[in-house]
């Protein structure tokens, strides 16, 4: 599949910088293959043509490890891909990129360390971004999320070998939803690969549907690294690659993320027939973003009873609310192993009572 060519990005750059002072030939796991050099998946299976590109208010910031931009399966590159305000920088015990430093002292952004709170002083430790108001004229600041991009043991000495980063504070993520990276191993399934603490941070920042197009990105490169890798072909009409083209449409149609959080959702329990017939939603039901399984609800949204339902990954729990205000009633499933799950709204009210 053919594509016009994109401008290197920050990752891009970076991974040149390291190459070209290396003293012999890195070479990727999964054999001497030639690759393309925007997405790093074999030719046969480029995804270049499907690579998106979201507004954000948001900027990255990726601290990356020595031969990290180097690897094929680095996933720091998908977000670059994805926002355009992403930095990159190498990371070095003994000095500092000057760059670095003066994004850091930027006064237009709000940076934040992102990292788990077991391992931070409380007087650090933030779980929501700090208030942004606009303050001496000045507009508010944007959130700058710091990304330690490196294996788990080399992140935990780039935080502690790192003073200056000590200034900012440190944003602890609790999602509750397992890992879904399959290119590396884990022993433990709340260690994220970078780009999904990408799309956590991009939710919590307010921005659900960059969030969802960077995690729809994620599947769909991951489906063609590991068929390039097993020499399987790609279905491009599958469920990753139609959810991610679904997410695109949105944003290119001129949908702002508000409006996106009124698509329609996709459980089963839509029903196209009825739409008309729905009563119209409240300001606040309206602004429940559907299908995303962090999104939060609202305050008039009244709790009822649970049930249990059978899923693929096993038995999970559905819970119906009713708004107190507009009627709306409301299914919340709460599969973990399932970004896509979340609220959805039901059509028949009488049931939840």
């Amino acid at each position: 599949m053919t594509h016009a060519p994109h401008a290197p990005h920050a990752v891009s750059r970076l991974r040149s910088a390291r190459l070209a002072r290396a003293v012999k030939p890195f070479r990727a796991r999964g054999g001497p293959s030639e690759r393309c050099p925007d997405c790093r998946v074999m030719h046969s299976h480029c995804l270049c043509a499907l690579r998106p590109n979201v507004p954000t208010r948001a900027g990255m910031c990726l601290l990356m490890a020595d031969i990290e931009p180097l690897k094929p399966s680095n996933t720091g590159w998908l977000i670059a891909d994805v926002v355009a305000d992403t930095f990159a920088f190498g990371w070095a015990r003994t000095s500092v990129d000057p760059d670095l430093l003066t994004l850091l002292a930027d006064p237009q952004w709000q940076p934040y360390v992102v990292f788990p709170a077991e391992f931070v002083p409380s007087e650090r430790l933030v779980t929501a971004l700090l208030p942004d108001a606009a303050t001496d004229g000045r507009p508010a600041k944007r959130p700058l999320f710091v990304l330690l991009d490196a294996t788990w043991s080399e992140a935990g000495k780039m935080f502690r070998k790192s003073p200056y980063l000590n200034q900012f504070p440190v944003l602890s993520l609790h999602p509750e939803q397992i890992s879904n990276y399959r290119l590396r191993r884990s022993s433990r399934t709340d260690h994220f690969c970078t780009s999904e603490v990408g799309a956590l941070c991009l939710a919590l920042a307010g921005e659900p549907h960059a969030a969802e197009v960077l995690d729809a990105y994620l599947d769909v490169f991951t489906d063609h690294y590991l068929q390039a890798k097993n020499q399987q072909p790609v279905d491009r009409d599958d469920a990753a690659h139609l959810r991610l083209r679904n997410l695109q449409s949105t944003c290119y149609s001129g949908a702002t993320i508000t409006s996106f959080s009124e698509s329609a959702p996709m459980t089963q329990d839509q029903n196209p027939s009825n739409e008309s017939n729905k009563p119209a939603l409240c300001d606040a039901c309206a602004g429940i973003q559907r299908n995303w399984r962090r999104a939060p609800g609202h305050a008039e949204l009244m709790q009822g009873k649970n049930r249990k339902q059978e899923r693929r990954s096993g038995e999970v729990t559905i819970t119906r609310y009713v708004c107190e205000h507009c009627g709306t009633v409301w299914d919340y499933e709460n599969d973990k192993t399932n970004t896509h799950a979340g609220w959805s709204v039901v059509d028949q009210p009488d049931a939840a009572n």
